[in-house]
């Protein structure tokens, strides 16, 4: 076992031991790690900015000390002073090796930067949001008649829009008089309409009419990715979407990782959730800059999240979550003041977290139930929202469950030995012959398969970089139904399959998709290893399902709806070869999209939907899966490909 220290990338993953004085874009370089670097390692370019972590990492099982890597020298100092750099961040190529660490690439200095794929769904939203616009014109101050002008103007607004017992803050209060002035008596206000719990407020004042809209913030706050839609309060418009990974990411890819990381680091809890704050940010700067509007004028928003996110996005300490029985702060929805989260929108915005069910199924199962009504059918419907925890619910009119299940990450692409996450270059669509084993292949930023004419023009740019999480899965589906590999995960011999594509590797065999050694690219292949996560994690997603369905006292389910980034991009088909979920007709099973984002939406533009859902968690139930015999026990089952009674749908047997 080498001594050498041990070095982590994170998202990537990758680890190596490298000895102590290498830079870290060296060994970035060596590990295939997606570091960009345009100077020559000479500290001029800035592009190799990493990011260090310190502490305990008990899934890394590593502790790494504060001199972890060397000093920070000139050459960083001099580049901080004469263009920044983000506090805790250095430069790959200046940084050293000096003992066990783990290294976060953010996205500005990867390569193939990741593409986050959760867009806005179309859907017919009726509009009833929580912030509207109004005019009123105002009683002018009469020295018979004294009163306030803020008193005044609550007067106009119950007279001419029946608003009653409308507040304000101290800030409308500081700019109140001059709009007044300036508009002649005549002023437009936004007012949040409040709820029972809650008067309507004074937001913001324009003098005169003003034209222009509002907009809110549908957020869609998951352990990997971090999406927002952008709404116009008064039309429902998407005006602009956008996404980053979770910073968060280095402290761990899954959740109960962070929570270890909080538990064994002190203020641990703390710093993500700075992490996750800044992040939110940066990304809501990024996307009001794509809309063109000033961040001012976003003024409600909406959370959507798990339950160690919801934690940590509070900047509550989730240690409860990580024991039984996994008990939350709080599993209502909440109300809170964008200015109490540190979030760079109105100063008086408000922010709507929508119910956790309980445990570990959050507020994103909330959405999915939101957008996707499973207490609204007539059949029994099993909706899936596949990610680093899946989200599972099962119901029809009469009664609704949900679960949360532990998949991992593997079904994205980490913890897969080409893996990658879904970034340009990266392979996203697989297809295997079933006569001749030869695949053939899509990537991320071209829509023209691999044997088709003008591949190689396509891919010029990006090349051939890794596979993906729906890219991985659609692997081995079609290795399955290509007879590459056998019911119980592993890949036959070239001799047993007639392929020479399939090559030894140590005692078992990988099948080869892409070789690109010559040319100085990755050599791409599907191994056993890769199977057997991924047997892990569509084992952990099937015995959810399965236990709602005992619960169901049912063996069959109507339809599915497979929901989330992955589940829009894998299709129904290589689900069920995979085994991901239940027997069900192909034409019974369709992809929903982000439905948790859609989710999120919806209670953004009508707050009647805000209290349907609360309604909908309270009468909802709850599976506690971590404490059933039957979950275990369908997970320490073996794990077939596919796990199916009537697997000769895809292949004669």
């Amino acid at each position: 076992m080498s001594s050498d220290p041990l070095v982590i990338f994170t998202p990537s993953g990758k680890r190596g031991h490298f000895p102590v004085g290498t830079p870290v874009l060296t060994a970035a370089r060596q590990l295939g790690v997606d570091l960009d670097s345009v100077c020559g390692g000479r500290g001029i370019c800035s592009k190799c900015q990493i990011t260090p972590s310190y502490g305990e990492f008990s899934k890394h099982g590593v502790t790494v000390a504060d001199d972890a890597l060397s000093e920070w020298n000139k050459v960083e100092q001099r580049y901080k002073d004469k263009r920044g750099l983000i506090d805790g961040r250095r430069l790959g190529c200046q940084a050293q090796v000096q003992g066990d660490v783990v290294i976060d690439v953010p996205p500005e200095s990867q390569v193939h930067r990741q593409v986050v794929r959760k867009r806005a769904e179309a859907r017919d939203i009726t509009m009833n949001p929580s912030t509207r616009l109004f005019y009123v014109e105002v009683e002018e101050p009469d020295m018979h008649k004294p009163s306030g002008d803020m008193e005044r103007l609550v007067e106009a607004l119950e007279a001419q829009w029946q608003l009653k017992g409308v507040k304000t803050d101290l800030h409308i209060l500081q700019g109140l008089q001059p709009a007044l002035r300036k508009g002649k008596w005549k002023v437009t206000v936004a007012v949040h309409l409040g709820d029972e719990n809650q008067p309507p407020k004074i937001m913001h004042i324009w003098p005169g009419y003003y034209d222009g809209t509002l907009y809110g913030l549908a957020v869609d706050l998951g352990s990997t990715t971090i999406a927002a839609h952008l709404c116009d309060l008064k039309s429902g418009e998407v005006v602009a979407s956008s996404g980053i990974m979770n910073p968060q990411i280095r402290f761990g890819e899954d959740l109960m990782s962070r929570v270890s990381y909080s538990m064994m680091n002190t203020g641990g809890d703390q710093e993500m959730t700075r992490a996750v704050r800044d992040g939110m940010n940066a990304l809501f700067t990024q996307i009001a800059t794509e809309a063109a509007i000033d961040q001012s004028l976003i003024v409600d928003a909406v959370f959507v999240c798990n339950p160690v996110m919801h934690h940590l996005f509070l900047g509550i300490d989730p240690f409860e979550l990580g024991q039984a029985p996994f008990a939350l702060a709080t599993s209502d929805a909440l109300s809170l003041q964008a200015r109490e989260l540190d979030l760079n929108i109105h100063p008086a915005a408000r922010v709507y977290l929508l119910p956790c069910i309980a445990g570990h199924v959050g507020a994103d199962a909330a959405a999915v139930a939101l957008s996707e009504a499973p207490d609204k059918s007539e059949d029994l419907v099993l909706v899936v929202d596949v990610g680093t925890n899946a989200e599972i619910l099962l119901g029809n009119k009469d009664k609704v469950l949900a679960c949360s299940s532990p998949t991992g990450p593997a079904f994205e692409g980490a913890q897969i030995s080409s893996g990658q996450r879904a970034a340009p270059g990266a392979i996203e669509r697989l297809e295997i012959n079933p006569e001749t084993k030869e695949p053939r292949f899509r990537v991320i930023g071209s829509d023209i398969w691999s044997d088709e004419t003008g591949f190689d023009a396509a891919i010029a740019t990006t090349g051939i970089t890794g596979i993906c999480g729906s890219g991985i899965n659609e692997a081995i589906a079609e290795m399955r139904m290509a007879g590459v590999l056998d019911a119980s995960g592993l890949i036959g011999s070239a001799e047993q399959t007639g392929t020479a594509r399939c090559i030894e590797d140590g005692r078992t065999n990988a099948y080869l998709v892409w070789d690109g050694s010559a040319e100085g690219g990755p050599r791409i292949t599907i191994t056993n290893p890769d199977i057997r996560a991924i047997q892990m994690a569509k084992a952990a997603l099937y015995s959810g399902a399965r236990l709602l369905m005992d619960k169901f006292h049912v063996e069959t389910v109507d339809r599915v709806v497979l929901a989330g980034a992955f589940g829009a991009h894998i299709s129904s088909k290589h689900a069920m070869v995979l085994g991901m979920i239940p027997d069900c007709p192909l034409d019974k099973v369709t992809s929903a999209g982000n439905a948790a984002g859609t989710g999120a939406r919806i209670a953004l533009l009508n707050t009647k939907a805000r209290r349907e859902i609360e309604e909908t968690v309270a009468a909802s139930r709850r599976s506690k899966l971590r404490s059933s015999r039957v979950f275990r026990s369908i997970l320490s089952m073996p794990r077939p490909f596919p796990t199916r009674k009537n697997p000769s749908q895809f292949w004669p047997q």
